[in-house]
């Protein structure tokens, strides 16, 4: 059976830790970022990156096919 391909898209948002948590971005940090829209602590927590759900990690695992 041929090996399976990592998700192009998964791999560009995910990174796996060795501890084997996964590690992702978090969204609504690239559109509108003036001050009429989102506050300077709202942006401030929006760039700091976060872990993906424990009940997701099996997902995230098959589409980076590790």
């Amino acid at each position: 059976m041929p090996k399976m391909k990592t998700r192009r898209g998964a791999a560009k948002r995910f990174k796996i830790k060795k501890s084997g948590v996964i590690k992702r971005s978090k969204a609504y940090h690239s559109h509108i970022l003036n001050n009429e829209h989102k506050r300077p602590k709202r942006k401030r927590k929006l760039r700091k990156a976060t872990y993906a759900v424990p009940a997701n990690k099996k997902v995230i695992r098959k589409m980076l096919a590790k």
